[in-house]
């Protein structure tokens, strides 16, 4: 019998976290990301968790997004803290993007053609932080695969009423265990899961 090379070693998890409506949406029907309630208290947390992480792993879409404002976005006077401490994470974190027409990234990031589960095992088999999944659609990829390890959904008090939904439609059950429930100030609520 042949041995397991990852028996043993205590695997990074993937972990997807995201901003939610109460109606489940991530973005209104134009990618609208006006509804989101971050105050200087939930962009610490957010900081203090990503701050942690091994590496970002994004989608084409997310990464852009990124990339578009947080590069120099402490370089703005009227930035508030938590969004100048937040752009030296961003830029010092190694990123992956996961997509089959960018040609290069900059900031700190690899480019990645596809979603491949041996390549992703030896990725969380490597030393350092959890790895934070970015994105609905780079996520679905991963849950076909069953790749997830945490979810965190941050549900904002907003009824949005239609968008870019969280999840999308699957055959597949995944068992959870609520692992931490939070309320922030501005009524957005935490819950994250684990893998049972």
């Amino acid at each position: 019998m042949e041995a397991n090379p990852l028996e043993g070693i205590v695997m990074r998890k993937i972990i997807w976290r995201m901003s939610v409506s109460l109606d489940g949406f991530i973005e209104g029907p134009n990618r609208e990301l006006d509804w989101h309630l971050v105050d200087d208290e939930l962009h610490s947390h957010f900081n203090e968790e990503l701050g942690a992480m091994g590496a970002f792993l994004d989608g084409r879409v997310t990464y852009e997004l990124m990339a578009e404002f947080w590069p120099t976005a402490d370089k703005d006077p009227s930035s508030p803290g938590p969004m100048v401490e937040f752009a030296r994470i961003w830029r010092d974190m190694p990123k992956i993007v996961f997509s089959r027409t960018l040609e290069r990234a900059d900031w700190n990031t690899v480019v990645v053609r596809d979603v491949v589960p041996d390549e992703i095992m030896e990725l969380k088999a490597q030393p350092g932080g959890d790895l934070a999944l970015g994105g609905a659609d780079l996520a679905a990829a991963f849950m076909r695969h069953d790749l997830i390890d945490e979810y965190g959904l941050y549900v904002h008090p907003v009824l949005i009423g239609r968008g870019k939904p969280m999840f999308q439609p699957s055959d597949a059950k995944v068992d959870l265990r609520l692992a931490e429930t939070r309320t922030f100030g501005n009524g957005v609520v935490l819950l994250r899961y684990k893998r049972s």
